[in-house]
């Protein structure tokens, strides 16, 4: 028996052909779909504590489910105590199965822990079609396990869709599940 996830069949299904029924595309071949997610952490005080920055990529690499990549200065900044080189973040790229089987937690699993949840904001699309989220703890994720977490720290989590405006990605991502602010969730 093959392995099936359950995002990728819904868009396949059902997805394609709501956008394709409200947009009215020629081709299947048009109608936008979820490239790539990227979660990112920049780790201000990884200057002093070096600590940080191993937790961070231990973190992402318990949330994706693959190894992120340390992110680096590119500038001396004195003031900061910051030269060129020095570790200060992290990120991880998600596509495929994993970028659809981390969609499905996210929505289902991760975003009804948020604190004082009432909808995702729809401010975070930038024009192009791509959606960037704050996500204030890291803690919302079920696989952290609070008792080993050395500080409480937020994350940014961006989905980048081949859609042509932001009406496209929202109703996109809308009808993947995600709960924006006034709509129920469709998934």
């Amino acid at each position: 028996m093959a392995y099936e996830v359950r995002l990728l069949n819904i868009y396949k299904g059902s997805v394609v052909k709501s956008l394709n029924e409200k947009f009215n595309y020629k081709n299947t071949l048009q109608v936008p779909k979820l490239e790539k997610i990227v979660l990112s952490r920049g780790i201000g005080q990884a200057v002093s504590d070096k600590k940080l920055v191993e937790q961070a990529v231990e973190e992402f690499m318990l949330i994706s489910g693959q190894k992120p990549v340390v992110t680096r200065s590119r500038v001396d900044i004195s003031n900061f105590k910051l030269r060129k080189g020095m570790p200060i973040g992290c990120k991880v790229t998600l596509r495929g199965i994993r970028m659809y089987e981390f969609l499905d937690r996210f929505v289902n699993i991760a975003v009804p822990r948020m604190r004082d949840f009432r909808g995702l904001p729809t401010e975070g699309f930038d024009g192009h079609g791509n959606y960037t989220l704050g996500v204030k703890e890291q803690i919302i994720f079920p696989e952290i396990d609070v008792e080993k977490i050395y500080r409480i720290s937020g994350l940014d989590v961006t989905f980048v869709t081949s859609a042509r405006t932001d009406e496209e990605a929202q109703e996109l991502l809308k009808l993947l599940g995600m709960p924006f602010k006034g709509n129920t969730v469709l998934v």
